[in-house]
């Protein structure tokens, strides 16, 4: 199992300090997210300071760009990472692509199919030499004189990774991805009796199976060196579920459970500003089926056994103890694989 890590928290121009960082550890790749920053700029910077680590999007957000902009970046950082880049995308939901982006939200999934579809017919175009005819119910790419024709990329096209939510955008990853990413807000169990199954249906469409898309699950992850550290973690995760959980797009999880219910009343909480009394809502149940917890030493054990229908795993750290103990689960993760 591959080990990821997310790049987050240190100053812009620390980045590649910190990723080199991360690299000597012994991560295998870096997630870099769309929040506070852009997705695709810390990855650039994270590239001169790294040499063997994938760099991953994980996301950035399709539909707040259009398929030409997102291939120039994501060809510019296949050739500044010497092939060692992954284009991560996903949907965000309507009112974000629509009142934070000012961007069209219809159809999310035929779009999102179309876009990747775009995507790749433009990479046609300058590596293969294939004319740019692409004609598409959301998209149309028709021109790309010389000029603007960066050529053939000599470390090949990126790797494109799709984050799905609900089955029908998981369709769209086991048709048109490479790899699906696994939202943090999911359970083992949600995932083998629903996504992958939808994973399946999507890879059948299009002729392949289930090993051709690699699945890439991101787990929160609670560490502490004794009970009082790891019920701070817990608190902290309990936070961030809180924060999923009133997103409308994520009760299909929550249905599987029976634990819906709290979607609705989250939700209203978030539009009264009462952030601080959301965690309340989320069980123990729920924050020991979501997530994992444990000592430094427990952890590696954990996951490994919670992710086992996935080929790579981003830990989403709550991590009360000293930060070093992050390095040692990395540590016995590499060992394990070793032996």
């Amino acid at each position: 199992m591959k080990i990821d890590s997310a790049l987050l928290g240190a100053p812009m121009g620390d980045l590649a300090k910190t990723a080199g960082e991360l690299e000597r550890v012994g991560y295998d790749g870096i997630l870099s997210f769309e929040g506070q920053h852009d997705p695709f700029l810390p990855l650039a910077l994270a590239a001169t300071g790294t040499e063997r680590v994938d760099l991953i999007t994980g996301i950035a957000i399709a539909f707040a760009r259009n398929p030409m902009v997102v291939s120039y970046m994501a060809n510019d950082l296949q050739l500044i990472s010497k092939g060692r880049f992954t284009l991560g995308l996903g949907s965000q939901i309507r009112p974000h692509i629509e009142r934070r982006f000012s961007e069209t939200w219809s159809k999310p999934n035929a779009r999102m199919r179309e876009f990747i579809q775009a995507v790749r017919a433009i990479w046609r175009a300058w590596n293969e030499g294939e004319r740019l005819e692409f004609r598409g119910e959301f998209y149309t790419h028709t021109l790309m004189a010389p000029f603007f024709n960066p050529g053939l990329n000599p470390h090949g096209t990126p790797k494109i990774a799709l984050a799905g939510f609900g089955p029908g955008m998981i369709r769209v990853a086991g048709e048109v991805a490479d790899s699906w990413l696994v939202h943090p807000l999911h359970t083992p169990d949600f995932a083998k009796k629903v996504a992958l199954p939808a994973l399946d249906e999507g890879a059948e469409k299009a002729g392949r199976t289930r090993s051709d898309v690699e699945v890439s699950a991101q787990v929160i992850t609670m560490v502490g060196s004794n009970d009082e550290e790891i019920e701070r973690a817990r608190q902290g995760a309990r936070m961030q579920m809180s924060f999923y959980g009133s997103t409308p797009a994520y009760k299909v999880m929550l249905d599987h459970h029976g634990w819906g219910d709290v979607q609705p009343e989250l939700n209203r909480m978030t539009k009264e500003g009462k952030w601080a009394e959301m965690p309340a809502l989320i069980t123990d149940e729920m924050v020991d089926a979501i997530g994992i917890c444990g000592k430094p030493s427990e952890i590696g054990k954990r996951l490994r056994q919670r992710n086992d229908f996935a080929q790579r795993t981003t830990m989403i750290l709550y991590n009360e103890t000293a930060p070093e103990a992050v390095a040692d689960i990395v540590r016995d993760l590499r060992e394990a694989d070793a032996g």
